[in-house]
C-alpha cells in the first residue's frame, strides 16, 4: 500500500502484556488452612501490572492524527486522492518507521481542531501547528520539528510594496491560525484601519486574493511561497523584517513573525509524547529528516 494514503499499514506494536503466576507447594499437596492463612499473612503486596489499556494509551497500535487539509506543502491531496505533504512524510517516518505503529490523517477544521483532540476525535495534531503560549495552556507540543514565518502576498499588479502600505486595505487569513493573529496585530497598529476577513481554509483566501475580494493574504512563509509559484499574478511584499533581525537566515521578503511547528497532544498523554520526540530526534540525527525536508523545501 502506497505510504501516502489516508491510512497507513505499518506493522503493530505490543507495548505490554498480562504478568499472570500461580503458586503452589512444592510437592503439589493441598495446602492445610493454618498453612494458607500464614501464607496470606506474609504475602507481599501484589506488583502492580501494566495492562492491555494503559500499554494502549502509551503508543496506540494505529495513531489518528487531526490535520486541516488541505494546506499545501503540508497535507494536502494529489490529483488522484494520495494524501501527501511534509507533515504527511514526517508522520510515517515517526510513527510507521521509528515506532512501527499505524497512523491515518483525520481531516478537520483547523479552527475547532485544539477542542476535536481534547475531545478525543483524535490522539495528536500534526496540522502546521505553531507553538504558542496560548495554545500551550490547552495542549502540550512535541519538541519544534519545522520553523516558519508569517509573510504577506499580494497581487502582482498591487502598490502595497511594505507592510504601513497595508493601512486601509483587506486582509485574507485562514480562522484561527498565526496568520489571523499576525494580522489582527497589523490592524492594531493602524488602530484599527484595516479589513481582516477570515476563511475557514486558506485556499478560500488564496481565491478571495487573485478574484480581488482582498488586497492581501497573511499566512505562514512556506504555503504563501508554493502558491506563488504556481501563480504568475501573485508576488511576495519584501522587507527584511524579524527574521532579518534575528541570528538565523533571512528569508527574501518580509517576514511579521519567527513560528516553531509541534506535534500536538492532550495534556495527560505525557509518555507518548516522549516517545515521539524520541522518534523526531531520531529522524533527524539519521537524516531521514533532511531527506524529507529536500523533498518540499530544497533550496
Amino acid at each position: 500500500m502506497d505510504r501516502r494514503k489516508y491510512l497507513k499499514s505499518g506493522a503493530t506494536v505490543i507495548l505490554g502484556g498480562m504478568v499472570a503466576g500461580c503458586a503452589g507447594s512444592e510437592s503439589g499437596s493441598t495446602p492445610t488452612a493454618t498453612e494458607t492463612q500464614e501464607a496470606e499473612d506474609t504475602e507481599e503486596p501484589a506488583t502492580e501490572t501494566q495492562s492491555p489499556e494503559t500499554a494502549e494509551s502509551v503508543a496506540p497500535s494505529n495513531v489518528v492524527i487531526g490535520s486541516d487539509i488541505p494546506y499545501r506543502p503540508f497535507e494536502y491531496e494529489t490529483t488522484d486522492g494520495t494524501l501527501t505533504g511534509f507533515d504527511v512524510d514526517i508522520a510515517s517516518a515517526v510513527f510507521e518507521e521509528q515506532l512501527d505503529v499505524s497512523y491515518e490523517f483525520k481531516p478537520t477544521s483547523f479552527d475547532s481542531i485544539i477542542p476535536s483532540l481534547n475531545n478525543g476525535n483524535f490522539r495528536v495534531i500534526m496540522s502546521a501547528m505553531t507553538i504558542n503560549d496560548e495554545r500551550d495552556q490547552e495542549v502540550d507540543f512535541s519538541e519544534p520539528y519545522f520553523t516558519a514565518y508569517q509573510t504577506i502576498i499580494v497581487r502582482t499588479d498591487s502598490e502595497i510594496t511594505s507592510q504601513s502600505d497595508l493601512e486601509g486595505e483587506i486582509i485574507g487569513v485562514q480562522k484561527g491560525t498565526t496568520g489571523a493573529a499576525a494580522a489582527s496585530e497589523v490592524q492594531s497598529e493602524f488602530d484599527g484601519n484595516l479589513e481582516i476577513k477570515e476563511y475557514d481554509q486558506i485556499p478560500g483566501a488564496f481565491q478571495a486574493l487573485t478574484n480581488g475580494q482582498v488586497d492581501a493574504v497573511i499566512n505562514d512563509n512556506t504555503v504563501n511561497a508554493e502558491f506563488a509559484a504556481d501563480n504568475d499574478e501573485v508576488r511576495f511584499v519584501e522587507g527584511e523584517g524579524v527574521a532579518a533581525e534575528s541570528d538565523g537566515d533571512a528569508p527574501p521578503y518580509l517576514t511579521l513573525t519567527i513560528e516553531n511547528y509541534g506535534i500536538a497532544f492532550r495534556e495527560d498523554d505525557d509518555a507518548f509524547l516522549q516517545r515521539v520526540n524520541e522518534a523526531l530526534a531520531t529522524i533527524k540525527q539519521n537524516g531521514t529528516y533532511d531527506e524529507i525536508y529536500a523533498e518540499y523545501f530544497a533550496g
